[in-house]
């Protein structure tokens, strides 16, 4: 119960609603002369707010603005958020989320999360008794080793796990208050940073090896211990440990890595409503990769889970798959192959990526690489000239990393080309038609998924929950949206598409029995009572 008076409830962003507190509210709370006469609906004070937003110049000023208003307004800023996705998710989130991470130590205004250095060994458990709320239900982590394709940002990666947690609730529906951002600051080998006086991070070189582990470790069950029915979602980690934690803890906790599984169920997804455009089956389709990491990887090993569910054995799906990276296409002859790229270094000779190109004619390419302007022209043409249809995903994000332009795709290929993009392209006029390109963005995924997982107490997440998942979101787009040129459903249509894949990936834990809550008997009714409504 709260017995918050006068500026304390003003100052309080859970309880304040400003301007719309109505007179009898301002006399009860001790309020009057401290706001303006006039009482605001919640509508009126969310078009001032958008208007406030829109008069700012930079994208950094926008974030900015809407930060504060996070910050003392929260259910002003979910609604506003809510209301204006498709305007201000590249605001919250990609491409903005980059720069405001590599600004992160010179804009930082207020405390949004929870750090972990080497210095709080053995007393993470105890610190995690410092953070206000109790019932904490998801939490993202990062140690800021590889933020979106920007490289080792070291503790200014806190952006990426403030930024998700605003999507799980305004995409979700996840209360804000059972979201933490944790940032596992092991230090940065970012020397520009070791030397920025201002930067807020842990000052020295990234720690390594079982030490590194250890952190995590205690990190790990220090939460099983203080939120049991927690989501941990890892985020951003170099694709050497996010494979190898994501091994360590899938089947021993209520964990997933959004860059392996949520970027596969994505795109997934997306390669699913291609093939309504180009008929076929995805066990028909050859496909290769630019880039090799663990986004890629993460992409090819739930494609041959499909696959193999269409009838081809492990191998014949793996065959399918290619692979090229900095050194050219992945072989069985490739040096320092990394455990996740060895099912997919078939026995072929060497060969860089536009001879493998031509050699090989893949149907669908795919770019997770970091690399700007590496889809060229001449890509472009080849996928043209072996495909009536060349479907191509640019990936790599933010904006800045993308391996081209939606534009240049649709120019070099006579707007034949089914295009999709990791960061938002405006629409693009080719031959007086207007074609709207895609977004693959893991907003469509992860808060439906987490949503569905911590509905049920889910013991665990297993790979097959992400293929329900890209599943359930090709299923939501409609024809009027791939006539339009678009892979995935309208923004607008994001809190019920998070619903409907909550309810698929609920279902399917029930009926793998890795549930540990009794099912109700109107399971969407159950989920559906979990969401956050900021309306007030």
């Amino acid at each position: 119960m709260n017995d918050k008076k006068g500026i304390e409830v003003l100052k309080d962003m859970r309880l304040s609603k400003s301007t719309a507190f109505t007179a009898e509210e301002r006399e009860n709370l001790g309020l009057r002369g401290l706001l303006p006469y006039a009482i605001s609906s919640q509508d009126i004070q969310k078009k001032r707010a958008i208007e406030n937003i829109r008069r700012k110049e930079s994208n950094i000023e926008k974030y900015l603005f809407l930060s504060a208003l996070q910050d003392r307004n929260e259910r002003l800023f979910y609604r506003t958020v809510i209301d204006y996705i498709q305007e201000l998710l590249p605001i919250i989130y990609t491409p903005t989320v980059g720069e405001v991470c590599q600004q992160f130590s010179h804009i930082y205004r207020i405390d949004k999360g929870f750090y972990i250095t080497p210095e709080d060994k053995g007393d993470i458990s105890t610190l995690l008794d410092n953070w206000p709320e109790k019932d904490i239900r998801v939490i993202v982590v990062t140690d800021g080793s590889r933020i979106l394709g920007l490289g080792d940002l070291g503790c200014n990666g806190m952006g990426i796990p403030i930024g998700k947690l605003s999507l799980y609730t305004a995409g979700g529906g996840i209360r804000p208050e059972h979201c933490l951002p944790v940032m596992l600051d092991m230090g940065t080998d970012n020397e520009s940073l070791l030397e920025d006086l201002l930067y807020l991070g842990y000052p020295h070189k990234r720690l390594q090896g079982e030490e590194y582990d250890e952190i995590v470790d205690e990190f790990v069950m220090a939460v099983q211990e203080k939120y049991p029915m927690a989501l941990i979602q890892f985020e951003d980690f170099i694709t050497p440990n996010a494979y190898r934690l994501l091994e360590r803890y899938q089947k021993k906790i209520l964990c997933f890595n959004d860059d392996i599984q949520g970027t596969a169920a994505v795109a997934l997804a997306g390669i699913y409503t291609s093939l309504r455009i180009l008929g076929g089956s995805l066990r028909d389709q050859t496909i290769m990769f630019l880039g090799a990491g663990s986004a890629a990887t993460g992409i090819a090993d739930l494609m041959v889970t499909a696959m193999m569910e269409e009838g081809l054995t492990m191998e014949e799906a793996r065959h399918k798959l290619w692979f090229v990276d900095i050194n050219g296409l992945v072989t069985g002859e490739s040096k320092n192959l990394q455990p996740h790229n060895k099912p997919y270094a078939h026995e072929y000779k060497a060969m860089g990526f536009i001879e493998a190109l031509r050699e090989i004619r893949p149907s669908i390419l795919i770019g997770a690489s970091g690399a700007k302007n590496t889809f060229t022209k001449e890509v472009v043409e080849l996928m043209s000239a072996h495909n009536e249809r060349p479907v191509i995903f640019a990936l790599s994000n933010p904006t800045t990393k993308a391996e081209c332009t939606a534009e240049d795709a649709y120019k070099w290929s006579d707007g034949r080309v089914i295009f999709a993009s990791g960061s938002p392209f405006g629409p693009v006029t080719i031959n007086d038609r207007v074609i709207v390109p895609g977004q693959g963005n893991n907003v469509y995924v992860f808060p439906g998924v987490g949503l569905g997982a911590i509905s049920v107490g889910a013991r665990y997440l297993p790979d097959s929950a992400f293929l329900v998942a890209a599943r359930e979101l090709a299923r939501q787009i409609h024809q009027s949206d791939l006539d339009a040129g678009t892979l995935y459903p309208k923004m607008t249509s994001l809190r019920t598409i998070s619903f409907e894949i909550a309810v698929a990936v609920a279902t399917h834990l029930y009926q793998l029995d890795l549930a540990t809550l009794e099912k109700p008997r109107n399971l969407r009714a159950h989920i559906k009572s979990m969401i956050y409504d900021p309306t007030y």
